[in-house]
């Protein structure tokens, strides 16, 4: 005679009520949460795990991070989570950040902005390299409006080296460049669809900007580029049908260039102009929006995944981590700001049109001195008609050498990378003060990446107040040691935290009491 085992029945924990345990059902988002009433009717309990016997409320099911933000993102770029690493210039966000994120099934972009020729085509060579027959991968094309031969070469590497996805930044219009790496490649599956070789993201604190990249590209310039003999017809024909970028990241109050938008404010504009343009031009798909800029918290990330985003880039606290182009003592910088301690500074590569961006202010004098400079610059038509005492203060406590001996280094450098502007700095001496004080700004972003300590007060670091929230946020917990700070951990630990977010949120829809503390997320060490 055989006995059949039975399986053990399954056991309901009961519901629970006071604020503690409510916030601990929260917590375990992985799984079923019930909302259940107690005896008298007037008060609202969770249970956790398997349905309750009697009447339930309302029944929430498993949320994961990989679900917060549009799944046609984590499709397109054969990801896992909604999530960027930003590019952050200069190298800051180097070939090992990307390497980590892509491993990591996220996406990150390599800082070619500021770079020149030869750094880029390195960076780029190793990527191809290291992650070959992967497509969650990109390098930064970053508009150079004094430099558009570098612009266009860039856009020729990137599309030569096949990288996956290029992200366009700092551009106020089109540009040959940035058209080419959207038009290049497209071509019709064997259903009709076209289908793009490159995916463009497109970064935009604008609507009118964002316009521009979510329409088709400009007729003009796509006959040029087909008259050139970089364009096919079919490519140029197919770009006529389809949006310059089919992802757009909306920055909003961010460190380095930024318009310092409300992302509550700006995110809703451009999705509205975003379904009105998909409208007009018919499109076969929608355009991916994400958001950046101001995300340090799992609040701020939960709060752009509501808005909706379909992902987020973050920037500013990657500069902490242990992957990032910068030195220690820029770090330990980083890691004592707070919201408040960030400032508007003149740009270097926009100096002469008087572009700002935000910058660290905390432990540094690098933005009051480039505004004297570019004051200077605004009052003076060249550096032989500035006055000698206010010559000798620049010369004395920005520049700390003789203005002679900085165009001797300036001349020089210019003459490796663009002599183009050494003829015009000598027939324009407006010109030629513009680049001597751009070899301060340059330089002072140099000096914070190669731990200069002599130059310490000139660091120029870029920084949003994102920095300081997450400084708080992660105070005494595992992310506070530096050792602990690696790119994929600050982005798992700040998915998980608006998942977490998120949860508490939809309980408090459905009538639940729920606590403060069901909101907050310690950071921990997540595989």
């Amino acid at each position: 005679m055989s006995v059949l085992a039975c399986p053990d029945a399954v056991v309901t924990p009961p519901p629970v009520f006071s604020s503690e345990e409510i916030a601990a059902c929260a917590r375990q988002i992985r799984e079923h949460v019930h909302i259940v009433a107690d005896s008298t009717g007037q008060e609202l309990g969770l249970v956790v795990g398997h349905r309750p016997a009697g009447e339930v409320a309302g029944t929430l099911p498993p949320l994961y991070p990989e679900w917060l933000g549009g799944r046609s993102f984590c499709e397109a770029h054969g990801v896992r989570f909604p999530y960027v690493a930003g590019e952050m210039a200069n190298g800051i966000a180097t070939t090992r950040m990307v390497i980590a994120m892509a491993r990591a099934e996220m996406l990150g972009f390599f800082g070619a902005g500021g770079l020149g020729f030869p750094e880029v085509e390195r960076a780029v060579q190793e990527l191809a390299t290291e992650l070959a027959g992967t497509a969650n991968w990109g390098v930064n094309l970053i508009h150079s409006p004094s430099e558009p031969e570098l612009e266009y070469r860039v856009a020729e590497l990137l599309l030569r080296h096949g990288v996956p996805c290029i992200s366009a930044s700092a551009f106020m219009d089109l540009t040959p460049a940035v058209v080419l790496c959207s038009a290049a490649g497209l071509s019709r599956d064997a259903d009709g669809r076209i289908v793009r070789r490159t995916r463009l993201f497109a970064k935009v604190s604008r609507p009118e900007v964002a316009e521009k990249f979510l329409s088709p590209a400009p007729p003009d310039l796509l006959r040029l580029l087909a008259e050139r003999g970089e364009l096919s017809a079919e490519e140029a024909e197919l770009a006529a049908r389809v949006p310059v970028a089919e992802d757009v990241t909306v920055e909003s109050d961010s460190g380095g260039h930024t318009d310092n938008r409300p992302l509550g404010s700006l995110l809703p504009r451009i999705l509205f102009l975003r379904d009105e343009l998909t409208r007009r031009f018919g499109y076969a798909r929608a355009v991916r929006i994400g958001a950046a800029g101001g995300l340090g918290t799992p609040g701020g990330v939960a709060a752009a995944f509501a808005l909706g985003a379909a992902y987020v880039v973050t920037g500013s606290v990657n500069q902490v981590a242990m992957e990032a182009g910068i030195s220690d003592e820029a770090k330990a910088m980083l890691a004592d700001a707070d919201i408040a301690d960030v400032i508007m500074a003149p740009a270097a590569d926009m100096f002469e049109l008087g572009v700002k961006l935000q910058v660290l202010r905390r432990g540094t004098m690098f933005a009051p001195r480039a505004a004297q400079l570019y004051e200077a610059y605004r009052e003076h038509p060249s550096l032989d008609e500035i006055p000698a005492q206010l010559r000798a203060k620049i010369e004395r406590d920005v520049l700390r050498a003789p203005i002679d001996e900085v165009w001797s280094q300036t001349r020089q450098f210019w003459q490796q990378r663009d002599p183009a502007e050494i003829a015009r700095a000598e027939a324009d001496p407006k010109h030629r003060m513009a680049l001597v004080f751009r070899w301060y700004l340059g330089n002072s972003s140099r000096w914070a990446i190669t731990g200069d300590t002599a130059r310490r007060t000139d660091y120029q670091i870029w920084c949003g107040p994102a920095m300081g929230a997450f400084n708080r946020w992660t105070a005494g917990s595992f992310l506070a040691e530096p050792a602990n700070r690696s790119v994929v951990q600050i982005a798992l630990n700040l998915l998980e935290g608006a998942a977490v977010t998120t949860r508490a949120h939809q309980l408090r829809t459905y009538g639940v009491s729920v606590p403060a503390s069901a909101f907050a997320f310690t950071p921990y060490r997540l595989a």
